[in-house]
């Protein structure tokens, strides 16, 4: 079992930046794709950025370019770097954990994920 726990959230003016971390409660990057989520109210969660014990990582489209994942197996501890933030960025975010036996992209669908973390808030004001 993997537990997972996020922070870092807050509220910026757009253009702002923040780091989110996610600490695992196990060595979990070895074995496990990670991914970042978000869901706004009203809205379906969506993949944010997931990244493989390899470093092979994933953006979506629309944070491409803004938001960086990585990883730090050393510390148990996934990171979502975000520049540029948009009011559209507003939501609370996840990180999430799958088991994989293999390199390569991971998915990035909500429901490959079976390992949660409670979520931390973005507010982003324009």
């Amino acid at each position: 079992q993997v537990e997972l726990v996020e922070s870092g959230g807050g509220s910026v003016q757009a253009g702002g930046s923040l780091r989110l971390s996610c600490a695992a409660s196990a060595s979990a990057y070895s074995m496990y794709c990670m991914g970042w989520f978000r869901q706004a109210p009203g809205k379906e969660r969506e993949g944010v950025a997931s990244i493989n014990a390899d470093g092979t990582t994933i953006h979506s489209d629309s944070v491409k370019g803004r938001f960086t994942i990585s990883q730090d197996n050393a510390k148990n501890t996934l990171y979502l770097e975000m520049s540029s933030l948009k009011p559209e960025d507003t939501g609370m975010y996840y990180c999430a954990a799958y088991r994989v036996s293999g390199s390569g992209f991971c998915y990035m669908e909500w429901y490959h994920y079976g390992h949660w973390g409670q979520g931390t808030q973005v507010t982003v004001s324009s």
